[in-house]
């Protein structure tokens, strides 16, 4: 297998992305009538501290029982970190499987020096120590020793995929931070995000009246914001 990449133009990460999170892009998500985008609980952060905001990179791995002969199993692996651009995140799709860690601290390394934004993946993760003093955020489904090789191998790249039961396709934002990851497909977007600044903006005012002492029945009243 060999990677043939095209080139991508994806939109810039919105303004004022750091003042985001999860819980407020499900709320807009629903609002806009668009369901099922935020993962399970399974996918958690090696660092609950750090924020996750970038462009979707995807990879399509399989499991596989052997390595063929002739055959390199990170070719694909290695193909798409080396082509990572700053702000990509690393979707790595691997179907809930609990046989690979297709993710460690060389390829943590390497994104961090393309300047990419970091890694989700429905897969195990492997040297977290390593992982955790780069300050990447990577989201997991586990964290177990196994290496890919000879367990799975990607097998297309830049597709539309399933990252725990969500759909991902290449260029949707994705969001994570301590509550979760949270995916928002392009053609909903800007509306989205207009719905998710409008409410940061309301719970910003209502935070005010409730710490003065306001009750929360009246404050939800004016505000409408829970």
């Amino acid at each position: 297998m060999t990677a043939a990449f095209t080139p991508r133009l994806n939109p810039p990460l919105p303004q004022n992305w750091q003042a985001l999170y999860a819980a407020v892009l499900s709320d807009a998500l629903d609002a806009a009538g668009v369901w099922n985008q935020a993962m399970s609980s399974r996918i958690r952060p090696l660092d609950d501290k750090l924020k996750l905001c970038g462009r979707a990179r995807t990879a399509q791995f399989m499991e596989v029982p052997y390595v063929e002969e002739g055959v390199n199993p990170y070719e694909l692996e290695i193909a798409i970190v080396d082509d990572l651009k700053p702000g990509d995140v690393a979707m790595f799709a691997c179907g809930g499987s609990t046989r690979i860690a297709p993710w460690g601290s060389l390829l943590s390394t390497a994104t961090r020096a393309r300047g990419a934004a970091g890694c989700v993946t429905d897969g195990f993760v492997r040297d977290i120590i390593g992982i955790r003093e780069l300050d990447l955020p990577v989201f997991h489904a586990g964290i177990a020793p196994l290496d890919s090789k000879g367990r799975g191998q990607i097998r297309a790249v830049d597709v539309p995929v399933i990252v725990d039961n969500v759909r991902v396709a290449p260029g949707d934002l994705v969001f994570g931070d301590a509550d979760g990851v949270v995916v928002v497909p392009q053609a909903v977007e800007a509306l989205v995000l207009e719905f998710a600044f409008d409410k940061i903006n309301g719970e910003s005012h209502s935070l005010e009246e409730l710490r003065a002492g306001g009750y929360l029945r009246d404050v939800y009243a004016r505000h409408g914001v829970l």
